[in-house]
């Protein structure tokens, strides 16, 4: 069986394969489902008389707004329609808490504040915290939602922490859908703990569906239910809807959060693209299109992890095992022995990319070395399963400690 193996990889290497699936991006054919945005006309003014072309309406035009506010099942005043990414939110809601605080406690005048995530996580939540020299505590994701008894063991353990950020559908990496019970139980064991602690929800895959996607209760309302919506921020955005960098984002917040994301974007944001803003809407029209949209884009996505399950179910089990998601841009498997790093070099040696080792953990620190995150979006079927057959391989070779 060995000799298959190496054989197998030798010749998928001599084919001088060059495959990217390092990050999760939409493919060609994705976006040209918004091909039409790019010829959209507009008027001048919005329904409610603002002049989209000029300065004015720093919260967003209303009909952005409303839409925003039903995707995010928030109240319209408590809903921001912004610019580009929910990642951007994302930094400027922790800059304002570094700078201002929630109730007058700046985190910049806190010896060593710290944030709890959720691991395996995104990468870059876990590089904005870096930057703000925020300790990060990793606490495990269990399949549907956090390690509640760790989480209660952290929470014990540490002073200052000032907030924990999560993606609670289709997570990224893991695939995770946080149940009610999971959130509900997270709201009380850190309200408990800081009235101040933020509950940072960067939902980028609200949306992001495949045809077996259980449904899940809004954040908003089990906020509300747990009496916590003035610590809690809820973001998403268009990103992976429409455009990259071209679309649009939402922000909802309780009162304290809420005047935060307006303080410190009053300082760095004349207005936001309204202009674009009203062409989305104008696109949409409501969050019911919106849903049928992401409909197209999930019979793109759908064959392709398939095609990527199908692969991985075929590798030996002793090898690992892996997430079988529901949305969401990602796979992710983990290894039965500390290899992960060594699985990524095999593949870029055949000419396949894959997120670095440790990427997906605070600091880029996988403590068991296990982690490796799939991407299977971006590319056509073919490449794709090129470069699925690599990674089998390659994991193959690292776990039976092949020479190559």
């Amino acid at each position: 069986m060995h000799e298959l193996i190496l054989s197998q990889y030798k010749t998928l290497k001599s084919e001088n394969l060059h495959i990217d699936l390092t990050r999760g991006k939409p493919s060609s054919s994705q976006l040209d489902l918004s091909n039409a945005l790019l010829s959209t006309a507009v008027e001048a003014f919005s329904a409610d008389g603002a002049d989209i072309r000029n300065y004015g309406e720093p919260l967003g035009i209303t009909e952005a707004r409303q839409l925003g506010s039903e995707l995010l099942d928030s109240p319209i005043e408590n809903t921001i329609a912004a610019e580009q990414s929910s990642l951007l939110l994302s930094f400027q809601l922790l800059l304002a808490n570094y700078l201002y605080g929630m109730n007058g406690r700046p985190w910049k005048e806190i010896e060593n504040p710290k944030f709890i995530c959720p691991t395996p996580g995104f990468d870059r939540h876990f590089k904005m915290l870096e930057e703000f020299g925020i300790q990060m505590l990793p606490v495990s994701l269990v399949g549907d939602g956090v390690d509640l008894v760790e989480l209660a063991d952290i929470l014990d353990k540490h002073t200052d922490i000032v907030g924990i950020i999560s993606v609670p559908r289709h997570s990224n990496p893991s695939g995770d859908i946080y149940s009610d019970n999971n959130l509900l139980k997270i709201f009380e064991l850190c309200s408990n703990y800081s009235k101040d602690l933020v509950f940072l929800f960067d939902h980028a895959y609200l949306i992001h569906d495949l045809s077996s996607a259980p449904q899940q209760s809004s954040t908003w309302s089990l906020a509300e239910q747990a009496n916590v919506i003035d610590q809690t921020a809820i973001l998403t955005s268009f990103s992976k809807v429409t455009f990259g960098g071209g679309g649009l984002s939402f922000f909802a917040g309780g009162e304290s959060t809420l005047a935060l994301i307006k303080k410190i974007r009053a300082s760095m944001i004349i207005c936001p693209d309204k202009v674009n803003q009203l062409r989305h809407v104008t696109f949409f029209q409501n969050k019911e299109n919106v849903i049928n949209h992401m409909k197209k884009h999930a019979a793109l996505i759908q064959p392709k992890f398939e095609l990527t399950i199908s692969i991985l179910d075929q590798m030996p089990q002793e090898c690992g095992n892996f997430s079988n998601p529901t949305g969401g841009y990602f796979i992710t498997y983990k290894t039965t022995k500390p290899i992960a790093t060594k699985v990524i070099d095999i593949c870029k040696q055949a000419g396949v990319l894959i997120t670095p080792a440790g990427a997906t953990f605070p600091y880029g620190l996988d403590p068991d070395d296990s982690i490796i995150r799939l991407a299977p979006t971006f590319v056509e079927a073919e490449e794709l399963e090129k470069a699925m057959q690599v990674f089998s391989t390659a994991v193959q070779i690292a776990h039976f400690d092949l020479e190559v």
